[in-house]
Protein backbone atom coordinates (compact mmCIF):
# COMPACT_ATOMS: atom_id res chain seq x y z
CA UNK A 1 0.00 0.00 0.00
CA UNK A 2 1.49 3.38 -1.35
CA UNK A 3 1.34 6.32 1.30
CA UNK A 4 -1.01 8.43 -0.17
CA UNK A 5 -3.87 4.90 0.44
CA UNK A 6 -1.96 4.18 3.86
CA UNK A 7 -3.09 7.61 5.40
CA UNK A 8 -6.70 7.56 4.53
CA UNK A 9 -6.93 4.10 5.56
CA UNK A 10 -5.58 5.66 9.13
CA UNK A 11 -7.92 8.26 8.86
CA UNK A 12 -10.91 5.74 8.04
CA UNK A 13 -9.89 4.06 10.71
CA UNK A 14 -10.15 7.42 13.47
CA UNK A 15 -13.37 8.45 11.90
CA UNK A 16 -14.85 5.14 12.80
CA UNK A 17 -13.98 5.47 15.94
CA UNK A 18 -15.12 8.50 16.40
CA UNK A 19 -18.32 7.69 15.22
CA UNK A 20 -18.80 4.94 17.39
CA UNK A 21 -18.10 7.91 20.47
CA UNK A 22 -20.16 10.21 18.76
CA UNK A 23 -22.96 7.72 19.39
CA UNK A 24 -22.28 7.09 22.58
CA UNK A 25 -22.27 10.86 23.39
CA UNK A 26 -25.21 11.10 21.62
CA UNK A 27 -26.99 8.32 23.75
CA UNK A 28 -25.70 9.50 26.76
CA UNK A 29 -27.25 12.81 26.56
CA UNK A 30 -30.94 11.85 25.42
CA UNK A 31 -31.60 7.69 26.29
CA UNK A 32 -28.86 6.45 29.14
CA UNK A 33 -30.34 5.38 32.01
CA UNK A 34 -29.45 7.12 35.15
CA UNK A 35 -27.24 4.63 36.89
CA UNK A 36 -25.69 3.47 33.45
CA UNK A 37 -23.69 6.62 33.31
CA UNK A 38 -20.57 5.95 35.45
CA UNK A 39 -19.60 2.40 33.40
CA UNK A 40 -20.20 4.42 29.93
CA UNK A 41 -17.61 7.51 31.07
CA UNK A 42 -14.88 4.41 31.43
CA UNK A 43 -16.34 3.35 27.32
CA UNK A 44 -15.49 7.09 26.21
CA UNK A 45 -12.56 7.35 28.02
CA UNK A 46 -11.26 3.77 26.85
CA UNK A 47 -12.86 5.28 23.20
CA UNK A 48 -11.14 8.51 23.50
CA UNK A 49 -7.95 7.55 24.09
CA UNK A 50 -8.30 4.79 20.76
CA UNK A 51 -8.55 7.77 19.04
CA UNK A 52 -5.85 10.08 20.33
CA UNK A 53 -3.47 7.84 20.31
CA UNK A 54 -4.72 6.89 16.51
CA UNK A 55 -4.28 10.93 15.81
CA UNK A 56 -0.80 11.50 17.25
CA UNK A 57 0.46 8.16 16.52
CA UNK A 58 4.17 7.87 15.05
CA UNK A 59 2.84 6.02 11.94
CA UNK A 60 0.79 8.94 11.25
CA UNK A 61 3.57 11.49 11.35
CA UNK A 62 5.94 9.71 8.79
CA UNK A 63 2.57 9.78 6.54
CA UNK A 64 2.31 13.20 7.08
CA UNK A 65 5.74 13.83 6.58
CA UNK A 66 5.76 12.00 3.43
CA UNK A 67 3.01 13.69 1.27
CA UNK A 68 3.76 17.28 2.34
CA UNK A 69 4.90 18.78 -0.92
CA UNK A 70 4.31 15.62 -2.75
CA UNK A 71 3.40 16.22 -6.29
CA UNK A 72 0.07 14.61 -7.71
CA UNK A 73 -1.97 15.35 -4.96
CA UNK A 74 -5.65 16.68 -5.55
CA UNK A 75 -6.67 19.74 -3.97
CA UNK A 76 -8.39 18.09 -1.30
CA UNK A 77 -5.50 15.71 -0.47
CA UNK A 78 -3.16 18.44 0.12
CA UNK A 79 -6.02 20.04 2.12
CA UNK A 80 -6.47 17.30 4.36
CA UNK A 81 -2.30 17.31 4.76
CA UNK A 82 -2.21 20.42 5.97
CA UNK A 83 -5.05 20.72 8.43
CA UNK A 84 -4.49 17.14 9.47
CA UNK A 85 -1.00 17.48 10.03
CA UNK A 86 -1.57 20.96 11.89
CA UNK A 87 -3.90 19.01 14.66
CA UNK A 88 -1.33 16.20 14.73
CA UNK A 89 1.42 19.05 15.81
CA UNK A 90 -0.72 20.63 18.30
CA UNK A 91 -1.93 17.67 20.14
CA UNK A 92 0.69 15.45 19.94
CA UNK A 93 2.48 16.97 22.84
CA UNK A 94 -0.57 15.83 24.71
CA UNK A 95 0.11 12.40 26.65
CA UNK A 96 -2.79 9.73 25.28
CA UNK A 97 -3.20 8.80 29.03
CA UNK A 98 -3.58 12.27 30.42
CA UNK A 99 -6.24 12.21 27.65
CA UNK A 100 -8.22 9.20 28.70
CA UNK A 101 -8.36 10.69 32.47
CA UNK A 102 -9.80 13.98 31.03
CA UNK A 103 -12.07 12.30 28.93
CA UNK A 104 -13.26 10.06 31.81
CA UNK A 105 -13.68 12.91 34.45
CA UNK A 106 -15.65 15.23 31.45
CA UNK A 107 -17.71 12.57 31.51
CA UNK A 108 -18.86 12.18 34.68
CA UNK A 109 -18.52 15.74 35.48
CA UNK A 110 -21.42 16.42 32.78
CA UNK A 111 -23.38 13.58 34.22
CA UNK A 112 -22.93 15.60 37.85
CA UNK A 113 -24.01 19.16 35.93
CA UNK A 114 -27.68 17.49 35.00
CA UNK A 115 -28.11 16.39 38.89
CA UNK A 116 -26.46 19.80 40.11
CA UNK A 117 -28.65 21.72 37.20
CA UNK A 118 -32.14 19.90 38.16
CA UNK A 119 -31.45 20.47 42.00
CA UNK A 120 -30.30 24.10 41.56
CA UNK A 121 -27.09 23.66 43.55
CA UNK A 122 -23.61 24.57 42.71
CA UNK A 123 -21.81 22.84 45.42
CA UNK A 124 -22.94 19.37 43.78
CA UNK A 125 -21.01 20.59 40.67
CA UNK A 126 -18.41 22.53 41.82
CA UNK A 127 -15.26 19.71 42.39
CA UNK A 128 -16.17 18.12 39.06
CA UNK A 129 -15.71 21.79 37.78
CA UNK A 130 -12.25 22.50 39.87
CA UNK A 131 -10.99 19.83 37.84
CA UNK A 132 -12.56 20.68 34.51
CA UNK A 133 -10.50 24.03 34.85
CA UNK A 134 -7.08 22.42 36.21
CA UNK A 135 -7.09 20.36 32.97
CA UNK A 136 -8.08 23.06 30.84
CA UNK A 137 -4.81 24.97 32.49
CA UNK A 138 -3.11 21.63 31.68
CA UNK A 139 -4.45 21.65 27.81
CA UNK A 140 -3.06 25.48 27.74
CA UNK A 141 0.23 24.61 29.10
CA UNK A 142 0.84 21.87 26.38
CA UNK A 143 -0.52 23.55 23.72
CA UNK A 144 1.89 26.69 24.31
CA UNK A 145 0.83 30.51 23.77
CA UNK A 146 2.33 33.34 23.40
CA UNK A 147 0.32 36.31 25.61
CA UNK A 148 -2.81 34.55 27.36
CA UNK A 149 -3.18 30.75 28.61
CA UNK A 150 -6.76 31.38 27.27
CA UNK A 151 -5.27 31.53 23.44
CA UNK A 152 -4.21 28.18 23.47
CA UNK A 153 -7.88 26.95 24.24
CA UNK A 154 -9.94 29.70 21.37
CA UNK A 155 -7.21 27.97 19.02
CA UNK A 156 -9.29 24.54 19.43
CA UNK A 157 -12.60 26.10 18.66
CA UNK A 158 -11.56 29.28 16.65
CA UNK A 159 -8.13 29.08 14.41
CA UNK A 160 -6.25 31.85 14.27
CA UNK A 161 -7.99 34.10 17.30
CA UNK A 162 -7.31 35.22 20.17
CA UNK A 163 -8.15 36.95 23.44
CA UNK A 164 -6.35 40.36 22.30
CA UNK A 165 -8.42 40.49 19.07
CA UNK A 166 -11.90 39.41 20.94
CA UNK A 167 -11.41 42.43 22.78
CA UNK A 168 -11.18 44.71 19.94
CA UNK A 169 -14.86 42.98 18.51
CA UNK A 170 -16.38 43.03 21.60
CA UNK A 171 -15.71 46.46 22.98
CA UNK A 172 -17.61 48.18 19.82
CA UNK A 173 -20.01 45.61 19.66
CA UNK A 174 -21.15 46.07 23.22
CA UNK A 175 -20.56 50.40 23.13
CA UNK A 176 -23.00 49.86 19.84
CA UNK A 177 -25.74 47.57 21.59
CA UNK A 178 -25.80 48.63 25.08
CA UNK A 179 -27.60 51.90 24.16
CA UNK A 180 -29.59 50.82 21.52
CA UNK A 181 -31.14 47.96 24.05
CA UNK A 182 -31.99 50.72 26.27
CA UNK A 183 -33.28 52.70 23.55
CA UNK A 184 -35.68 49.92 22.58
CA UNK A 185 -36.95 49.15 25.92
CA UNK A 186 -37.37 53.61 26.77
CA UNK A 187 -38.47 54.41 23.77
CA UNK A 188 -39.70 51.73 21.82
CA UNK A 189 -43.12 50.44 21.60
CA UNK A 190 -43.24 46.56 22.64
CA UNK A 191 -45.00 44.24 20.51
CA UNK A 192 -48.24 42.26 21.59
CA UNK A 193 -48.09 38.75 22.79
CA UNK A 194 -50.72 37.86 24.33
CA UNK A 195 -51.81 35.58 21.98
CA UNK A 196 -48.95 33.13 22.96
CA UNK A 197 -49.43 32.25 26.50
CA UNK A 198 -50.85 28.82 27.44
CA UNK A 199 -49.78 25.68 27.99
CA UNK A 200 -48.31 23.50 24.87
CA UNK A 201 -48.29 20.03 24.80
CA UNK A 202 -45.04 18.28 23.49
CA UNK A 203 -46.57 16.28 20.81
CA UNK A 204 -48.19 19.79 19.12
CA UNK A 205 -44.69 21.66 19.82
CA UNK A 206 -42.63 18.52 18.38
CA UNK A 207 -45.06 18.54 15.10
CA UNK A 208 -43.94 22.48 14.92
CA UNK A 209 -40.45 21.67 14.69
CA UNK A 210 -40.77 18.91 12.11
CA UNK A 211 -42.77 21.21 9.62
CA UNK A 212 -40.12 23.95 10.24
CA UNK A 213 -37.39 21.38 9.79
CA UNK A 214 -38.49 19.99 6.72
CA UNK A 215 -39.48 23.81 5.11
CA UNK A 216 -35.40 24.28 5.45
CA UNK A 217 -34.91 20.46 3.62
CA UNK A 218 -33.06 18.75 6.60
CA UNK A 219 -32.59 15.38 5.61
CA UNK A 220 -35.04 13.21 8.18
CA UNK A 221 -33.28 10.33 5.99
CA UNK A 222 -30.29 10.74 7.25
CA UNK A 223 -31.12 12.43 10.86
CA UNK A 224 -33.56 12.42 13.36
CA UNK A 225 -35.10 15.03 15.73
CA UNK A 226 -35.56 14.07 20.03
CA UNK A 227 -35.30 15.73 23.03
CA UNK A 228 -32.79 16.71 25.55
CA UNK A 229 -31.47 18.97 28.41
CA UNK A 230 -29.29 20.92 26.40
CA UNK A 231 -30.00 21.11 22.66
CA UNK A 232 -27.15 20.24 20.44
CA UNK A 233 -26.27 18.69 17.24
CA UNK A 234 -24.72 15.34 16.35
CA UNK A 235 -22.67 13.68 13.35
CA UNK A 236 -22.45 10.11 14.27
CA UNK A 237 -20.98 9.28 11.05
CA UNK A 238 -21.88 9.80 7.00
CA UNK A 239 -25.44 10.01 6.48
CA UNK A 240 -26.38 10.85 10.42
CA UNK A 241 -26.60 13.60 11.47
CA UNK A 242 -29.09 14.12 14.29
CA UNK A 243 -30.73 16.76 15.79
CA UNK A 244 -32.27 17.21 19.54
CA UNK A 245 -34.09 20.20 21.01
CA UNK A 246 -35.93 21.34 24.68
CA UNK A 247 -39.88 22.20 24.75
CA UNK A 248 -40.87 24.12 27.67
CA UNK A 249 -44.23 23.78 28.33
CA UNK A 250 -45.92 27.64 28.32
CA UNK A 251 -43.54 28.52 25.56
CA UNK A 252 -44.80 27.03 22.15
CA UNK A 253 -41.62 29.10 20.10
CA UNK A 254 -38.41 27.85 22.59
CA UNK A 255 -38.31 24.62 20.69
CA UNK A 256 -39.20 25.85 17.40
CA UNK A 257 -36.18 27.86 17.36
CA UNK A 258 -34.26 25.89 19.25
CA UNK A 259 -34.86 23.25 16.31
CA UNK A 260 -34.18 25.24 13.38
CA UNK A 261 -30.83 26.87 15.31
CA UNK A 262 -29.76 23.07 15.26
CA UNK A 263 -31.14 22.15 12.17
CA UNK A 264 -29.12 25.09 11.00
CA UNK A 265 -26.04 23.12 12.32
CA UNK A 266 -27.25 19.76 11.12
CA UNK A 267 -27.97 21.10 7.43
CA UNK A 268 -24.27 22.55 6.69
CA UNK A 269 -22.77 18.63 8.03
CA UNK A 270 -25.58 16.92 6.18
CA UNK A 271 -24.02 19.75 2.89
CA UNK A 272 -20.32 18.18 3.57
CA UNK A 273 -19.35 16.40 0.20
CA UNK A 274 -18.65 12.78 0.45
CA UNK A 275 -14.93 12.99 -0.69
CA UNK A 276 -14.52 14.91 2.26
CA UNK A 277 -15.71 11.85 4.37
CA UNK A 278 -12.87 11.21 7.17
CA UNK A 279 -10.22 13.35 5.61
CA UNK A 280 -9.68 15.55 8.40
CA UNK A 281 -12.00 17.58 6.24
CA UNK A 282 -15.56 16.47 7.20
CA UNK A 283 -16.63 18.77 9.52
CA UNK A 284 -17.00 22.80 9.92
CA UNK A 285 -14.55 25.90 9.49
CA UNK A 286 -14.45 26.50 13.01
CA UNK A 287 -16.96 26.53 15.59
CA UNK A 288 -17.83 30.13 14.85
CA UNK A 289 -18.41 29.10 11.25
CA UNK A 290 -20.71 26.08 12.13
CA UNK A 291 -22.54 28.32 14.13
CA UNK A 292 -23.15 31.17 12.02
CA UNK A 293 -25.27 28.60 10.08
CA UNK A 294 -27.57 27.59 13.26
CA UNK A 295 -27.85 31.47 14.23
CA UNK A 296 -28.53 32.35 10.39
CA UNK A 297 -31.69 29.44 10.34
CA UNK A 298 -33.10 30.49 13.58
CA UNK A 299 -32.83 34.67 13.50
CA UNK A 300 -32.09 35.80 9.71
CA UNK A 301 -34.29 33.65 8.78
CA UNK A 302 -36.78 32.03 11.49
CA UNK A 303 -37.11 35.33 13.06
CA UNK A 304 -37.75 36.94 9.68
CA UNK A 305 -40.94 38.71 8.24
CA UNK A 306 -40.73 36.54 5.39
CA UNK A 307 -40.39 33.36 7.02
CA UNK A 308 -43.71 34.12 8.96
CA UNK A 309 -45.38 35.36 5.69
CA UNK A 310 -44.59 31.63 4.97
CA UNK A 311 -44.97 29.67 8.21
CA UNK A 312 -47.74 31.35 10.14
CA UNK A 313 -50.65 29.80 8.60
CA UNK A 314 -48.55 26.59 9.29
CA UNK A 315 -48.26 26.94 12.93
CA UNK A 316 -51.98 28.36 12.88
CA UNK A 317 -52.74 24.45 12.07
CA UNK A 318 -50.11 23.68 15.06
CA UNK A 319 -51.19 25.33 17.71
CA UNK A 320 -54.64 26.36 16.89
CA UNK A 321 -54.73 29.64 19.14
CA UNK A 322 -52.44 30.68 16.19
CA UNK A 323 -54.70 30.38 13.46
CA UNK A 324 -56.60 33.84 14.26
CA UNK A 325 -53.03 35.63 14.46
CA UNK A 326 -51.85 37.63 11.53
CA UNK A 327 -48.32 37.17 10.30
CA UNK A 328 -46.96 40.47 10.75
CA UNK A 329 -48.21 40.04 14.55
CA UNK A 330 -47.03 36.72 14.76
CA UNK A 331 -43.36 38.15 13.34
CA UNK A 332 -42.79 41.09 16.09
CA UNK A 333 -44.21 38.88 18.87
CA UNK A 334 -41.12 36.36 17.94
CA UNK A 335 -39.07 39.28 18.22
CA UNK A 336 -39.78 40.98 21.09
CA UNK A 337 -36.67 42.13 23.34
CA UNK A 338 -36.45 41.79 26.78
CA UNK A 339 -33.18 41.06 28.69
CA UNK A 340 -33.33 37.63 30.25
CA UNK A 341 -31.58 34.81 32.44
CA UNK A 342 -31.12 32.16 30.23
CA UNK A 343 -28.70 32.23 27.34
CA UNK A 344 -30.55 29.46 25.40
CA UNK A 345 -33.58 31.89 25.20
CA UNK A 346 -32.25 35.07 24.84
CA UNK A 347 -33.11 37.25 21.81
CA UNK A 348 -30.72 38.42 18.97
CA UNK A 349 -30.15 42.01 20.23
CA UNK A 350 -29.36 40.96 24.06
CA UNK A 351 -27.90 37.36 23.10
CA UNK A 352 -24.53 38.25 22.49
CA UNK A 353 -24.03 39.76 26.06
CA UNK A 354 -24.62 36.48 27.43
CA UNK A 355 -21.43 35.91 25.90
CA UNK A 356 -19.35 38.47 26.07
CA UNK A 357 -20.50 37.49 30.07
CA UNK A 358 -18.97 34.36 29.90
CA UNK A 359 -15.97 35.48 28.08
CA UNK A 360 -15.20 37.70 30.56
CA UNK A 361 -15.85 34.97 33.47
CA UNK A 362 -13.95 31.91 31.98
CA UNK A 363 -10.71 34.04 30.47
CA UNK A 364 -10.23 34.74 34.13
CA UNK A 365 -10.91 31.34 35.35
CA UNK A 366 -8.18 29.85 33.30
CA UNK A 367 -5.72 32.55 34.06
CA UNK A 368 -6.38 32.36 37.81
CA UNK A 369 -7.69 35.65 38.58
CA UNK A 370 -10.88 34.18 40.03
CA UNK A 371 -11.62 30.64 41.35
CA UNK A 372 -14.27 28.29 40.91
CA UNK A 373 -16.19 28.95 44.43
CA UNK A 374 -16.49 32.91 43.15
CA UNK A 375 -18.52 32.08 39.86
CA UNK A 376 -22.30 31.93 41.35
CA UNK A 377 -21.94 35.66 43.18
CA UNK A 378 -19.82 36.77 40.10
CA UNK A 379 -22.03 35.63 37.69
CA UNK A 380 -25.11 37.74 39.43
CA UNK A 381 -22.89 40.48 39.54
CA UNK A 382 -22.13 40.08 35.50
CA UNK A 383 -25.61 39.44 34.36
CA UNK A 384 -26.69 42.60 36.43
CA UNK A 385 -23.85 44.82 34.50
CA UNK A 386 -24.48 43.72 31.50
CA UNK A 387 -28.47 42.47 31.14
CA UNK A 388 -29.67 44.50 34.53
CA UNK A 389 -31.65 41.10 35.47
CA UNK A 390 -30.13 38.54 38.77
CA UNK A 391 -30.67 35.10 38.62
CA UNK A 392 -32.78 34.12 41.74
CA UNK A 393 -30.95 30.36 41.46
CA UNK A 394 -28.10 28.54 40.18
CA UNK A 395 -30.07 26.43 37.67
CA UNK A 396 -30.57 29.90 35.72
CA UNK A 397 -27.26 31.51 36.59
CA UNK A 398 -23.90 29.53 36.76
CA UNK A 399 -25.56 26.37 35.70
CA UNK A 400 -27.53 26.80 33.09
CA UNK A 401 -24.97 26.03 30.40
CA UNK A 402 -23.32 22.58 29.50
CA UNK A 403 -19.91 23.38 27.81
CA UNK A 404 -17.80 24.00 31.40
CA UNK A 405 -18.79 20.69 32.44
CA UNK A 406 -17.13 19.09 29.45
CA UNK A 407 -14.43 21.56 29.62
CA UNK A 408 -14.82 23.31 26.41
CA UNK A 409 -13.32 26.46 27.51
CA UNK A 410 -12.76 29.09 25.02
CA UNK A 411 -16.24 27.42 23.16
CA UNK A 412 -18.60 30.50 24.01
CA UNK A 413 -16.75 33.35 21.62
CA UNK A 414 -17.87 31.03 18.78
CA UNK A 415 -21.26 31.74 20.17
CA UNK A 416 -20.75 35.53 19.13
CA UNK A 417 -18.80 35.36 16.47
CA UNK A 418 -21.44 33.15 14.27
CA UNK A 419 -23.54 36.07 15.15
CA UNK A 420 -21.27 38.75 13.19
CA UNK A 421 -20.56 35.96 10.68
CA UNK A 422 -24.18 35.23 9.42
CA UNK A 423 -25.18 38.71 9.29
CA UNK A 424 -21.76 38.93 6.80
CA UNK A 425 -22.52 35.51 5.29
CA UNK A 426 -26.24 36.50 4.85
CA UNK A 427 -25.82 40.07 3.43
CA UNK A 428 -23.83 38.42 0.80
CA UNK A 429 -26.52 36.08 0.00
CA UNK A 430 -28.85 38.69 -0.49
CA UNK A 431 -26.72 40.44 -3.23
CA UNK A 432 -26.43 37.43 -5.09
CA UNK A 433 -30.27 35.99 -4.45
CA UNK A 434 -31.84 39.10 -5.57
CA UNK A 435 -35.47 38.08 -4.72
CA UNK A 436 -34.58 35.95 -1.65
CA UNK A 437 -37.04 37.77 0.11
CA UNK A 438 -39.89 36.64 -1.97
CA UNK A 439 -38.19 33.56 -1.68
CA UNK A 440 -38.30 32.90 1.98
CA UNK A 441 -41.95 34.00 1.72
CA UNK A 442 -43.01 31.92 -0.68
CA UNK A 443 -41.85 29.02 1.52
CA UNK A 444 -38.61 28.27 -1.44
CA UNK A 445 -35.66 27.69 1.11
CA UNK A 446 -34.18 25.87 -1.60
CA UNK A 447 -31.85 28.10 -3.20
CA UNK A 448 -30.57 30.16 0.06
CA UNK A 449 -29.22 26.44 1.01
CA UNK A 450 -28.05 25.94 -2.35
CA UNK A 451 -26.38 29.31 -1.89
CA UNK A 452 -24.90 27.63 1.10
CA UNK A 453 -23.94 24.73 -0.04
CA UNK A 454 -22.11 26.06 -2.82
CA UNK A 455 -20.17 29.09 -0.73
CA UNK A 456 -19.51 27.21 2.88
CA UNK A 457 -20.67 23.25 3.21
CA UNK A 458 -18.96 21.64 0.25
CA UNK A 459 -15.29 23.15 1.27
CA UNK A 460 -15.86 21.50 4.96
CA UNK A 461 -12.83 22.78 6.90
CA UNK A 462 -10.48 22.99 3.92
CA UNK A 463 -10.39 26.79 4.69
CA UNK A 464 -9.29 28.35 8.04
CA UNK A 465 -12.70 30.87 9.36
CA UNK A 466 -10.81 34.63 8.20
CA UNK A 467 -9.88 33.11 4.59
CA UNK A 468 -13.61 31.60 4.64
CA UNK A 469 -15.33 34.48 4.89
CA UNK A 470 -13.14 36.89 2.89
CA UNK A 471 -13.33 34.32 0.08
CA UNK A 472 -17.48 34.83 0.33
CA UNK A 473 -17.80 38.15 1.29
CA UNK A 474 -14.79 40.00 -0.11
CA UNK A 475 -14.06 41.82 3.22
CA UNK A 476 -12.31 40.57 6.59
CA UNK A 477 -14.75 39.72 9.12
CA UNK A 478 -16.65 42.48 11.28
CA UNK A 479 -19.40 43.33 12.95
CA UNK A 480 -20.91 46.38 10.99
CA UNK A 481 -23.01 43.65 8.79
CA UNK A 482 -24.57 42.48 12.44
CA UNK A 483 -25.05 46.02 13.70
CA UNK A 484 -26.34 47.30 10.89
CA UNK A 485 -28.99 44.43 10.51
CA UNK A 486 -30.09 44.68 14.07
CA UNK A 487 -30.72 48.39 14.36
CA UNK A 488 -32.46 47.93 11.11
CA UNK A 489 -34.57 45.57 12.48
CA UNK A 490 -35.28 46.50 15.57
CA UNK A 491 -36.35 49.88 14.55
CA UNK A 492 -38.57 49.03 12.85
CA UNK A 493 -40.29 46.36 15.15
CA UNK A 494 -40.37 48.82 17.99
CA UNK A 495 -41.60 51.54 16.13
CA UNK A 496 -38.25 53.93 16.76
CA UNK A 497 -38.10 57.08 14.87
Amino acid sequence: MDTLAAYKEHLREIGKLESALSLLNWDQRTNLPRKGHPARAEVIGKLTKMVFSLSVSDKLGEYLEKLQGQDGLTEVERASVRVVGKAYLRHKVIPPAFYEEYAIAAARSETAWEEAKEKSDFELFKPHLERMVDYARKFAEYYGYDESPYDALIEEFEPGMTSAELKTIIEPLRSELVPFIKRLMEEGKRPKDGFMQGTFPEEMQRTLSLKALSAMNYDFDAGRLDQTVHPFTTTIGPSDVRITTRYLPHNVLSGLASSMHEGGHALYDQGIPDDLRWSGLDEGASFGIHESQSRMWENLVGRSRPFWTFFAPIAGEVVPQLSVVSAEDLYRAVNIVKPSLVRVEADEVTYNLHIMLRFELEQALITGEINVSDLPGLWRDAMKRYLGVVPEDDAHGVLQDVHWSSGLFGYFPSYMLGNLYSAQFFAAARREITDLDEQIAGGKLSELLAWLRENIHQYGKMYEPKELVERITGEAPNSSHFVRYIVDKYTDVYGLR
